[in-house]
């Protein structure tokens, strides 16, 4: 997180909004896992079709659609516009072993 006080930033954005800064998030930069560790951890592949979402698949698979991102992780694909129909879409499981492998345990 950072004050964002950039003069370009305020000329265009600031000064409609009445503000002389905003608090900003960085992006976060995520390793994605080598070949080897996605061969490690027990994936379910299904075929990505024209209105399938990142979230409510992992809310079928993992009960809970804010762990979209970890199939975006897995599949080293950030976002569903990167995904085509037709493409293989890997659901890793278990979980728990999943969230461990993600934060390096």
């Amino acid at each position: 997180m950072f004050i964002n006080d950039n003069r370009a930033y305020r000329d265009q954005f600031f000064r409609d909004r009445d503000v002389n800064q905003i608090i900003q998030y960085k992006t976060a930069r995520l390793n994605y896992p080598t070949n080897a560790q996605i061969s490690s951890i027990s994936s379910t592949p299904i075929r990505w079709g024209a209105t399938d979402k990142l979230y409510n698949l992992a809310h079928e698979y993992y009960g809970y659609a804010e762990l979209w991102w970890i199939l975006a992780w897995f599949n080293k694909k950030p976002t569903e516009a990167h995904f085509k129909i037709g493409d293989i879409v890997y659901i890793p499981l278990p979980l728990a072993e999943v969230l461990e492998f993600f934060e390096g345990r």
